[in-house]
């Protein structure tokens, strides 16, 4: 199983304040399709929160744009996964059935630039009976998939073996915990998760806010690791990844697994109606 990626080690800027996502909103989310060398990154659309109306788009690893298309009523964008099948096959996991904004299930689809889908479009799965607020991701390393999910209001983590949770088993998950330790102050906003191994990678932090995190303090974003097989709190860094961004809200954090793992944290920057994302990444080793 793949090593954990320290995360004191110091963050390397790789894309800086792109302006190539489709909809002048934040970055939400992110994954690597990194046999085909693409990035998706989800977006809530300038009007879409209620609903949960989305937007993914598909990169380059330069952050230039090659298409997006749009998600009607899926979610929040809160996470999101990629599936690679030996054929080239390429799935895309989401939240869907979208709630007061956010996803009550999960579905998988393929990617198509300027489509639209809808629920309707989709076959959406509710893995986790009696539960709210639904968010997949996937690790190919160890060809599972996570879903964070809401029981009695508690966010939680629950893991399968992808192969039996594409085939609809759900009887016998590889784990499941409630989410912990992502921040040091309990009510700091969580901005996602991803899956690696053995290891769980959490972010969370809010914007810059002149009041209650001014840029001079570097702001209040914290990386931390849950260790899937005991659900326990590994270890937890505050970063100042990309601290002379304006605005500066952390948004997804995502692993690239080759040539050595890489944790990606987003950056969300810029004015409201025209923001930007830069990604730093933290590396491991081979």
């Amino acid at each position: 199983m793949a090593d954990p990626i320290d995360l004191a080690v110091p963050a390397e800027r790789w894309l800086w304040r792109k302006d190539t996502l489709l909809e002048p909103t934040v970055l939400q989310s992110f994954a690597f399709d990194e046999v085909h060398r693409h990035l998706y990154a989800l977006q809530i659309t300038r009007t879409g929160h209620a609903a949960g109306d989305l937007c993914l788009n598909r990169l380059d690893y330069q952050g230039k744009r090659l298409g997006a298309m749009y998600l009607r009523g899926f979610g929040h964008g809160v996470s999101i996964g990629v599936q690679n099948e030996p054929d080239g096959t390429v799935w895309i996991w989401t939240e869907a059935d979208a709630r007061n904004g956010y996803g009550q299930g999960v579905t998988r689809f393929h990617f198509a630039a300027g489509a639209v889908r809808t629920g309707a479009d989709v076959a959406i799965r509710h893995p986790i009976a009696a539960s709210a607020n639904n968010q997949p991701t996937v690790c190919m390393a160890s060809r599972r998939i996570a879903v964070r999910y809401r029981a009695s209001g508690v966010p939680r983590y629950r893991i399968w073996d992808l192969d039996a949770f594409v085939a609809r088993d759900y009887s016998d998950p590889v784990a499941d915990f409630p989410q912990t330790g992502a921040h040091p102050d309990a009510a700091a906003p969580f901005q996602g998760y991803a899956l690696h191994g053995d290891a769980l990678y959490q972010i969370a932090g809010s914007a810059y806010d002149a009041r209650t995190n001014p840029p001079a303090g570097h702001g209040d974003t914290y990386l931390s690791r849950l260790d899937v097989r005991t659900g326990a709190l590994a270890q937890r860094s505050r970063t100042e990844a990309g601290y002379s961004l304006t605005f500066r809200e952390p948004e997804g954090v995502a692993v690239r697994r080759l040539p050595v793992p890489w944790l990606c944290l987003g950056l969300a920057s810029e004015g409201e109606g025209a923001r930007r994302f830069s990604v730093y990444v933290k590396k491991g080793t081979a």
